[in-house]
């Protein structure tokens, strides 16, 4: 599902405040961006960003006033929201409200025939946000489409004054097999590793390393900052579409040393880093660039001109109203 064209300007969109650096990007368009807010501001109701800079476009609704709001089309992004959007607003989507279903997470399974959960629908499209996705999922009869990252530029910042590698996750404990966490004590004889992200605390102690050193869930801009500092940006993942993270980070101008899967490999150049499932290959390349502050930097700037041409903000925003002036019917 493709095609030229752009979306009006002034779409009411409504859309749940699930993956921050996602919605980031996404309410950077020319919309009205209707973010559902609750009194806990809980996973159904977050409303906008309390950490960082927002559009005026983007505005927290009432769940209670839905009902009587305008709304041109709703961006789906967990099961549940099929119903949760009926509940709410009293129209059903893709029948009563054009409707797109986000796709950001990978199957369960690397072979295992995951089936969409709008796969056999033809009235809300797929919106999968790498090709590695689209493949692995079965869509079923369900039009699907890929509408690659896009991130915000935090601008080249690297310096590499830390010789230590750099690593995003979060809930590195309860997600440690997806995240690679379990492999960082052995990553980390290339070099000390700095650990950012939520719940990162108790890394070291779990996982009996005093080479990991965490720094809990800063806010963006000072994480960027401190993340800029190391001389490398090592991404563990076994098992992610594409971390928003390791785009930031390439963005930011850092050499990434990665775990070959998923897309990582269309993501990252030859250029711009080390790529592998060989963990000694992946500790050697964090040793040589930690070593290097030269490479490094050459390395860097690689990755930031690959990740500034394929996943800009204005690429993103460009992709999504052509596909929004496709559903918007």
């Amino acid at each position: 599902m493709s095609g030229p064209g752009n979306a009006r300007e002034g779409l009411r969109i409504l859309v749940w405040h699930r993956h921050g650096s996602w919605t980031t990007s996404f309410v950077h368009g020319p919309h009205t961006y209707l973010l559902p807010v609750t009194d806990d501001r809980g996973p159904d109701g977050r409303g906008r960003s309390q950490t960082v800079p927002w559009p005026d476009n983007a505005v927290e609704v009432d769940p209670a006033t839905l009902r009587d709001e305008q709304i041109d089309v709703v961006v789906l992004q967990r099961p549940h929201e099929l119903e949760l959007t009926h509940a709410w607003t009293g129209r059903r989507p893709g029948i009563d409200v054009p409707a797109v279903y986000v796709e950001h997470d990978a199957p369960r399974g690397p072979a295992w025939p995951d089936r969409h959960p709008v796969a056999d629908r033809e009235d809300i499209p797929i919106a999968h946000v790498t090709h590695f996705n689209q493949v692995w999922w079965d869509n079923g009869r369900a039009p699907n489409t890929v509408v690659e990252h896009g991130v915000v530029d935090p601008g080249h910042r690297w310096t590499g004054t830390v010789p230590h590698a750099g690593v995003v996750v979060n809930e590195p404990v309860r997600r440690s097999h997806i995240a690679g966490t379990d492999l960082l004590p052995r990553l980390s004889r290339g070099a000390p590793l700095d650990v950012f992200g939520m719940q990162v605390a108790a890394l070291p102690d779990r996982l009996g390393c005093d080479r990991i050193t965490p720094h809990e869930d800063l806010p963006q801009p000072k994480m960027h900052a401190e993340l800029a500092a190391r001389r490398v940006y090592l991404h563990p993942y076994r098992w992610t579409s594409l971390g928003l993270a390791l785009l930031e980070a390439m963005h930011l101008g850092m050499p990434v040393v990665a775990v070959a899967a998923t897309e990582v490999g269309e993501a990252v150049p030859p250029e711009a880093g080390v790529i592998s499932t060989r963990v000694d290959t992946l500790v050697d390349a964090v040793r040589t660039f930690t070593a290097d502050p030269d490479r490094a930097r050459a390395a860097g700037d690689a990755a930031r001109e690959a990740v500034l041409r394929r996943y800009s903000l204005d690429r993103f925003l460009a992709d999504w109203n052509a596909l929004l002036s496709e559903v918007d019917r």
